[in-house]
């Protein structure tokens, strides 16, 4: 997870069955600007300069799997840079990861959404990587939502009322299901309860990816509180 990130640790622990421990390796980021398209390519520059050592760092514990607790570099370049990244990482530590990009596509193929609408914190250069990675596996993207942070500390600092805003603005009529990206913003258990003010999936990222790591590795425990996914699959 990025050092900048406060969010995706305690989700995953509050989302953690008896008997599973979570370890963390921080990927350093000493400037967290992305108040622009340039800024958050630029910190993208700072991610994949550091991400090795901290898969190396956490792999001195010997952990069974890898999770990917940051979600924008699983979607850049499309299908095939989440495979790239994918593979990178699996041949740097030798075990398997879940990333968010692919946990996203499985959680949409399982509860059968074709139209979605997507919620980021990112600046315009982020949402195009995830509306792009979403078209590639064959879904339409009806709605975007930049929420364009300013930094990557101040995603966690976004309050409830502003993501209620911006599910709500994207909830257009055909949408099937709500996609939230971003694993610094707090929408576990917002996107629980949207789910029963729009009778539809609002998945949220952290939510996703856990959920997939877990049953990846044959843990089938089921959950009220976090989203479908959890509760019901």
């Amino acid at each position: 997870m990025p050092s900048t990130n406060t969010v995706v640790e305690p989700d995953f622990h509050a989302m953690a069955p008896h008997g599973i421990t979570i370890h963390t390796g921080r990927i350093s980021i000493e400037n967290p600007k992305m108040e622009d398209d340039a800024a958050f390519e630029a910190l993208m520059v700072q991610i994949r300069a550091s991400i090795g050592r901290a898969v190396r760092d956490v792999m001195s514990c010997e952990p069974d799997y890898l999770i990917m607790g940051m979600s924008s570099e699983t979607f850049w370049g499309g299908k095939k840079g989440n495979e790239q990244f994918q593979g990178r990482i699996e041949e740097l530590s030798g075990i398997r990861i879940a990333t968010g990009a692919t946990a996203c596509d499985r959680a949409l193929r399982v509860v059968g959404a074709k139209k979605l609408a997507v919620v980021t914190p990112y600046q315009p250069v982020g949402d195009a990587q995830v509306q792009r990675f979403l078209e590639e596996c064959g879904y339409e993207v009806v709605a975007v939502k930049g929420l364009r942070c300013p930094t990557a500390v101040s995603i966690a600092q976004v309050d409830e009322a502003t993501l209620r805003q911006a599910i709500l603005a994207v909830n257009k009529p055909d949408v099937n299901a709500i996609v939230q990206v971003g694993t610094n913003l707090s929408m576990l258990r917002l996107a629980d309860e949207a789910e029963r003010w729009l009778a539809k999936p609002v998945i949220a990222i952290n939510a996703a990816t856990f959920w997939y790591a877990l049953r990846e590795n044959g843990i089938a425990d089921q959950m009220p509180g976090f989203g479908c996914l959890l509760r019901d699959h």
